[in-house]
């Protein structure tokens, strides 16, 4: 493969990642649990992937950091619907914290759209970290059941990541895409976009 061509591929991989969503729902709403742990794995490690292979192939680029932003959004809510309806009993004992994560997620995404009229797409190191943790604690639920510990872990992440965001909201006047995170922005010469 020519290298422009492996340039589009992180963008094909969120954008499979976009179109697998219908299928989610239609699977949370067939009650079929196992096709939809397969997908979702599947989404959530093709996150990880199209991320490496935009850094590793120099293809960052506005529109794959907006795609990937709409991409773990919607992936987000369908995969906390679909741990609910097929893990309610386990998650019913913790509902506050489970309902935090769609809620400061939903709530970062309205400031994002208020202040710049697009998703944030800030991708700071700790917002991976939460990416990452968030995305092992599913992985766990659906294949192994659930984890305590786990959620707990991936919720303070998540938290943090999200307050960092918030910060990045009312620090940086305009769209910036794909921030280290706020030590990067407060340092002089900040606002330089990380891997």
């Amino acid at each position: 493969m020519p290298r422009l061509t492996l340039k589009h591929l992180p963008n094909a991989i969120t954008l499979t990642r976009i179109a697998l969503i219908p299928v989610l729902v239609a699977l949370v709403l067939l009650r079929r649990e196992t096709p939809f742990t397969v997908i979702l794995i599947g989404s959530l490690l093709g996150d990880i992937v199209d991320g490496l292979l935009a850094r590793a192939l120099g293809a960052c680029s506005e529109l794959g950091a907006m795609l990937d932003s709409l991409a773990d959004t919607l992936l987000l809510f369908v995969a906390a619907w679909g741990a609910w309806v097929f893990h309610r009993t386990e998650l019913a004992a913790h509902l506050g914290a489970f309902a935090a994560v769609p809620a400061f997620w939903a709530l970062e995404n309205l400031a994002a759209l208020l202040r710049y009229r697009r998703l944030s797409s800030f991708h700071t190191y700790l917002s991976r970290a939460a990416a990452y943790a968030m995305g092992i604690f599913v992985g766990v639920l659906f294949c192994f059941g659930f984890s305590l510990g786990l959620m707990r872990l991936a919720l303070g992440v998540f938290i943090l990541a999200t307050c960092e965001e918030f910060v990045l909201l009312w620090l940086l006047p305009v769209w910036t895409a794909d921030v280290r995170g706020l030590w990067w922005v407060l340092r002089p010469h900040a606002l330089q976009p990380g891997p």
